[in-house]
């Protein structure tokens, strides 16, 4: 039986794709990418390609990008999309990791569940001649959803895919799509188009300003996503909680960091973390901020408990204190 790598989300273009090779009787192997910038579902993108590919009766291997796609993000050969997104050199990436799992495998090519013309910089056709030419996979990449708008690929020429049981969808329509689910029996696909937190402007513009203070591990692009952020004139981040959910991630964060964790003594308040910090100046200042957002409505200084069971007392700051920068 043929073989051939599904790049999976979870979502309903990839599922049609995968149904369709399936009904042409392809032995499918699914592959997952999840990034740091998923915002696919609660449980995230990993949990709804499984399910899904179990559903299907897929095999499915799931890889975890890190630093090498910060890397990625940070200078993207083709640029990016409106925001951060460097779509042209995501998929580039991804399909070059498929590659390496199509010969692993011994699949004969790649498919998708791209669809011409629905996203705006990867999903044209000169994206998608880049996009196979630098990924190493000229002719191997098949579109089921969309493949009769574009150019026959070598399993259809060579016979392995029937390409008069291939599709013409093609634009932003997603009607198409939800009339083919209902025919093929699919009513369960949660996973959203566009899951993705560099197309979102303000994640973005913090995305942007955290690069150009080199914080770009791991757990600084987590810590993005949550709370209020804000700028120390001397280069230190300080993020305060908004809310009880977010007050229990932050804390969970610090003790695994070098980062120095703040709470209000005596009034109901936020976790705040201060890291990068410099000196008793930059503590001062978060721990006016942790005040800030608290209960507290007096006039006069109040304590602040900081990392280390010590205690230091902070006044809220006015609007018009311009030192610190909320990104």
């Amino acid at each position: 039986m043929v073989k051939a790598i599904a790049l999976l989300s979870g979502g309903l273009d990839s599922t049609l794709a995968v149904k369709l090779m399936l009904e042409q009787r392809i032995n499918v192997f699914a592959l997952n990418f999840v990034t740091p910038f998923c915002t696919c579902t609660k449980k995230g993108c990993r949990h709804q390609a499984a399910v899904m590919a179990e559903k299907l009766g897929v095999k499915i291997k799931i890889i975890r990008l890190k630093k090498e796609y910060i890397d990625l993000v940070k200078n993207p050969s083709h640029g990016y999309g409106k925001n951060m997104n460097p779509c042209i050199d995501c998929r580039i990436f991804m399909f070059s990791k498929a590659r390496k799992y199509m010969d692993e495998t011994g699949a004969l090519f790649v498919f998708t569940g791209e669809v011409l013309g629905e996203r705006p910089m990867s999903q044209r056709r000169n994206a998608m001649r880049i996009i196979e030419k630098e990924s190493g996979l000229e002719g191997r990449i098949l579109r089921p959803l969309c493949a009769k708008h574009l150019k026959p690929t070598a399993p259809e020429i060579e016979g392995t895919v029937d390409r008069n049981q291939l599709l013409t969808i093609n634009g932003r329509s997603r009607k198409p799509q939800i009339s083919l689910a209902k025919e093929k029996g699919i009513d369960d696909y949660p996973c959203p188009a566009g899951g993705c937190r560099l197309t979102d402007p303000n994640y973005a513009k913090r995305l942007k300003e955290a690069f150009e203070h080199a914080e770009d591990t791991l757990n600084d692009i987590i810590l993005l996503r949550y709370g209020r952020h804000f700028r120390l004139p001397s280069g230190a981040k300080v993020i305060v909680g908004r809310n009880e959910g977010e007050n229990k991630i932050l804390s969970s964060i610090a003790a695994h960091g070098d980062i120095l964790l703040l709470e209000t003594k005596d009034y109901v308040g936020p976790v705040t973390l201060l890291y990068n910090y410099e000196d008793v100046e930059d503590i001062q200042l978060a721990a006016n901020l942790c005040l800030t957002y608290s209960d507290y409505k007096g006039e006069k200084t109040a304590e602040v408990e900081i990392g280390d069971n010590s205690e230091i007392l902070a006044i809220p700051l006015s609007t018009k204190r311009t030192e610190v920068l909320r990104i």
